[in-house]
């Protein structure tokens, strides 16, 4: 019954936020990006929150208890992680906030990538709003994946009915309040997932006496744990370089770049970027340590297949039932402060990319605000019958969304902002060459050998080479394009 109210008196805090911005929509501008007036606060903590996800809480931490390989690719993918939000906040964020404002004051990525090179075709718009489309499709799923696990954990329901909770409730507050809603609800359920994964794995030390006896215990069964640099016999570099090209992959995530989009102000990025990484390095190690300590608290083990509850089932034994409910909150939080901006982001390449640019241009502001809250009931319907497997890994989906967009992307993005001769042609080559190539090797990832590197590795390296390859052998970019790529050096917005 204490779960049943505390979960309650939460997920009526978050729908109460979103009622509350619901009348603050004048536009569409204000639906999807906020008006561009997101503080240093809001912009960090929304985008590291709204990046980390439910699998912070569950894949991550499962992925280090399950077995010392597991623990070693887990710590890998963390310092991957934290590499690639640094670089994010360092070379892409600024600048992109310059240039989808110059570049006719761009609402998305797809609206970006269209202005950035006159792409009068629109091929450009479409083709990244359709990958948009299909890899948030499996990115919402393992959202909501993450709380049917929850609910099927903490209430012992059906693994069914929690997922449509799940669902329900981010459906609810994402059409009341659009970006401000997520955003600031992203505020408080960054902070809540900060304090929950950092309690969990102290707690845990406390109760098995210290830090030495329970990394005795640890090693006991799973020797060398820590153990992470290669040597051919406890790891192998493909599971470096896995991890490591984890962090490429921001560069490509439009939910995360949105927030780059919406901050105040290109001057407030610094600061910003300090809170982000403070909130990333502490939060990704101390996820790793709940899987570590994990195997020296729970004892007898969990169940084959439930590694990824690992979390869960430490906050129901070690805290009241009072505390632990407020934890477990922590995951459904993660997994609320993703989905929310997956949703938002697909949307709007529906209403703004697909519908206004291709149906109906001269679509008002309240059609496309309809559109956009119908399209996130669309989506949402569509990744619950994705997840609909209860043996679904949210660690492999989240995956392989995550190297979808990087290769797809990340590439695209970075050019775009640092290279003045790119073209139109090379950025239609990079993008379909990045989503494809990533989406044909995880497919033959069961293969084994080399395809057992991830996917992002081959599909951001040939979506460089087909970017630069094909800008060089189209026409030098126009003037007026290379004039507003320069104009960046002496902007501050």
């Amino acid at each position: 019954m204490i779960y049943v109210v505390i979960f309650a008196i939460y997920i009526g805090i978050m729908i109460a936020i979103g009622m509350y911005f619901s009348n603050k929509n004048e536009n569409m501008s204000d639906y999807i990006l906020g008006g561009r007036s997101l503080n240093v606060w809001v912009a960090s903590l929304s985008a590291q929150a709204s990046d980390m996800s439910g699998w912070l809480l569950t894949g991550l931490p499962g992925l280090a208890y399950l077995s010392t390989a597991g623990a070693q690719e887990a710590i890998w993918t963390a310092l991957g992680l934290a590499i690639g939000t640094y670089l994010n906040w360092k070379i892409i964020a600024k600048r992109l906030r310059q240039y989808t404002e110059i570049a006719g004051n761009s609402l998305t990525m797809p609206d970006y990538f269209e202005q950035r090179f006159r792409d009068t075709s629109r091929t450009l718009r479409i083709l990244t709003a359709l990958f948009i489309i299909v890899f948030f499709l499996v990115y919402t799923s393992s959202a909501f994946v993450t709380a049917a696990k929850l609910f099927q954990t903490v209430f012992g329901i059906s693994y069914l009915t929690g997922l449509l909770v799940g669902a329900v409730i981010v459906v609810i507050y994402t059409c009341l309040g659009g970006f401000k809603a997520v955003c600031w609800t992203d505020l408080f359920q960054g902070l809540l997932m900060f304090f929950a994964i950092i309690i969990i794995p102290i707690a845990a030390v406390k109760s098995i006496g210290s830090l030495d006896t329970t990394m005795d215990i640890v090693n006991q069964s799973h020797e060398g744990i820590l153990n992470i640099i290669p040597n051919g016999n406890n790891i192998s570099w493909f599971v470096v370089i896995t991890g490591i090209s984890w962090g490429f992959g921001y560069f490509g995530q439009p939910h995360i770049l949105a927030r780059f989009m919406a901050i105040r102000s290109s001057k407030e990025v610094a600061p910003a970027r300090l809170i982000a990484m403070v909130w990333v390095i502490i939060s990704l190690s101390f996820a790793i340590l709940v899987g570590i300590f994990g195997i020296a608290y729970l004892n007898p083990p969990l169940a084959e297949g439930t590694h990824e509850t690992v979390f869960m089932t430490m906050a129901m034994r070690l805290f009241h039932p009072v505390i632990a409910a407020i934890l477990l909150s922590a995951i459904l939080a993660a997994t609320m402060s993703t989905a929310d901006s997956q949703l938002l982001v697909t949307a709007s390449s529906i209403s703004e990319d697909i519908y206004k640019a291709f149906v109906k241009p001269s679509a008002t502001d309240a059609e496309l605000l309809k559109l956009s809250r119908m399209t996130v009931v669309i989506i949402t319907a569509i990744a619950v019958v994705i997840g609909l497997d209860p043996n679904s890994s949210i660690f492999s989906l989240v995956s392989y969304a995550w190297a979808g967009f990087g290769s797809a992307f990340g590439p695209t993005v970075l050019l775009s902002l640092y290279w003045r001769r790119m073209t139109r042609k090379g950025a239609i080559a990079g993008v379909i060459t990045g989503g494809v190539v990533s989406i044909v090797w995880g497919l033959l990832g069961s293969l084994g050998g080399i395809f057992e590197i991830y996917a992002m590795v081959p599909g951001a390296i040939t979506s460089i080479l087909a970017i630069v390859i094909f800008s060089l052998l189209d026409n030098p970019p126009s003037k007026d394009m290379t004039d507003e790529f320069d104009s960046l050096k002496n902007c501050h917005i």
